[in-house]
């Protein structure tokens, strides 16, 4: 969401110009209009695994019934993802809580931007280590008391950040867009001390933002420009007014121009028009919209259109992806896209009341999958390596693992068949059945033996029998979500065999006579309720127990 200018008065602050009249470099005198945590402790709190777990997804066929029966509906799902935690945005006062509006990954961390509903401005930043996919830290939080952050991107140790404020408050403010750059030390803090640098534009509110080198790239809303400034000091290098910029996009020297009021405008680095291509779509007013090439494609989040998909060389529209609608979530705002991430052969749709959404991407088309069950309303959505990160508005940023089957485990089950069968998997004593794959499972329950290979996901109990039960996993099991904890049971001679990572949001039931145990040295053990050990347990092989649970 992008706003309109408030009603805000800025406190005085000392500061000094640059050589150009649109640079201002602010310092440590300016910190009573920033608030600057950096300290883990205080931090801590802010991320929340209560929603952490299995998620299920609402699969389009529940609604237009296309091939769907109820042997269908009871088939393993595709795509079994989970939820590894939230981080809450933050709140001023206890009562005024911003919204995530933009998330930027690079290496191990997520960079997270914020803003506020309504007419006043405030804002914030967050910098959160994801290297260790069980337990994301906030490292760093800047809270603005004077301006809302709606894109941010990070480069070569500075964060770039672009967003509004009211300019008739400011004593140094030439405009209401404004482009900033903090310094990031190692080890994911910001450095205000070391001085902020900010950049201004044409336009109510500057939108998006990309750094290539040594230029930046910034575009500002109504009545507004696309501005490349030098990178090191924001001299404006070169300017172009259009009418209401909301995103841009770059592809081997050509930039990409979402215009609201127009459509696709194609550029060159010198901003030189190359082609133009008419979108009749509404796009609102003040909202949050995106572009970005996909191939010979350009992407566009077109609002309750859902994403167009253009061809480059023609500027014809290829196909519409609508958004997905799951009738039993509650909407928490206008059901519109907002963005678009592709991650392979997953497309996430950021839809905002709407939720988060999924399509495959089939090559020449695009096809709808289903609505992802978490909640709050999605500004952007951004897809890296095997995880999705989800600008949830009030909800903050929400982490998402994809649990995708790894190539080299996929190998070595190769001889293996691929799972084709029901969602409450039941194998009877007596049998003897191996597979693999990447599934969502309702429940497992083993009296036989069992091996999987892959990566899966149980939303209720998995129950191993007495005596005869074995199960075995390579790969990846998860079971369970916080808020509906659900339990692995190994019964009295029944015996789990784990190579690999296991995951249980509820308790590790060990009965009497039963057996754990782990093969290889690389095992990861991340359990959030009890480790139940009866009598004469065996326990068996390395594993890092990443919650101290045993």
């Amino acid at each position: 969401m992008i706003k309109r200018i408030p009603i805000l008065l800025m406190a005085s602050m000392a500061f000094f110009v640059s050589c150009s009249d649109e640079t201002t470099v602010f310092v440590d005198e300016q910190q009573e209009n920033l608030i600057l945590e950096n300290d883990f402790l205080k931090l801590s709190g802010s991320v929340n695994f209560d929603n952490s777990g299995v998620l299920d997804i609402f699969e389009d066929e529940q609604i237009t019934n296309k091939q769907f029966s109820t042997a269908k509906a009871d088939e393993a799902g595709d795509y079994p993802i989970s939820l590894v935690a939230q981080v809450n945005p933050p709140s001023l006062g206890g009562s005024t809580v911003l919204t995530a509006s933009h998330v930027d990954v690079e290496g191990d961390y997520a960079y997270v931007s914020y803003n506020l509903a309504g007419e006043d401005y405030y804002g914030a930043i967050d910098i959160v280590n994801v290297a260790d996919p069980h337990n994301p830290v906030v490292t760093s939080r800047l809270i603005y008391l004077n301006s809302d952050i709606n894109s941010l991107e990070y480069s070569d140790g500075y964060l770039y950040a672009v967003g509004g404020l009211n300019k008739e408050a400011s004593f140094t403010a030439t405009s209401s867009a404004f482009v900033t750059k903090i310094k990031i030390n190692a080890g994911g803090t910001m450095d205000i001390g070391a001085g902020i640098l900010y950049g201004y534009q044409p336009g109510d509110n500057a939108t998006d933002i990309e750094v290539d080198g040594k230029e930046v790239y910034v575009t500002s809303g109504k009545n507004g420009s696309v501005t490349i400034y030098d990178a090191n000091d924001f001299d404006i290098k070169k300017e172009e007014l259009f009418s209401d910029l909301r995103s841009l996009a770059f592809d081997n020297n050509k930039l990409a121009l979402l215009d609201a009021g127009f459509g696709l405008r194609i550029l060159d680095d010198n901003l030189n028009t190359k082609k133009e291509i008419p979108i009749s779509s509404d796009f609102g007013s003040f909202t949050k919209r995106t572009v970005d090439f996909l191939d010979d494609k350009i992407v566009v989040a077109e609002g309750s259109n859902g994403v167009g998909l253009y061809s480059y060389d023609s500027g014809t529209r290829l196909q519409y992806i609508p958004i997905s609608i799951d009738p039993n979530k509650e909407v928490t705002g206008d059901v519109v896209n907002n963005a678009v991430a592709f991650n392979k052969d997953m497309i996430f749709m950021a839809n905002g009341g709407a939720g988060l959404s999924l399509s495959e991407d089939r090559g020449p088309s695009a096809a709808t999958y289903g609505v992802i069950q978490i909640s709050g309303s999605v500004n952007y959505v951004e897809s890296k390596g095997d995880y999705a990160f989800a600008a949830s508005g009030a909800e903050g940023l929400q982490i998402i693992k994809l649990n995708r089957l790894s190539q080299s485990l996929a190998a070595t089950c190769a001889t293996l068949t691929e799972y084709e069968g029901t969602s409450k998997l039941v194998i009877n004593e007596g049998q003897d059945i191996a597979f693999r794959g990447a599934k969502r499972f309702n429940s497992i329950q083993v009296s036989g033996s069992l091996l999987m290979c892959g990566s899966w996901t149980v939303i209720n109990d998995v129950d191993i029998k007495k005596e005869s039960g074995l199960l075995e996993m390579n790969g990846n099991l998860l079971v369970g979500r916080n808020r509906k904890r659900k339990e692995i049971k190994i019964e009295e001679g029944a015996t789990l065999r784990i190579e690999g990572n296991l995951t249980i949001y509820g308790d590790l039931d060990l009965k009497d006579g039963s057996t754990i145990e782990f093969i290889g040295s690389d095992s990861v053990v991340n359990i959030f309720g009890e480790v139940k050990i009866g009598d004469n347990v065996t326990i068996a092989g390395e594993f890092d127990d990443l919650q101290n649970k045993f």
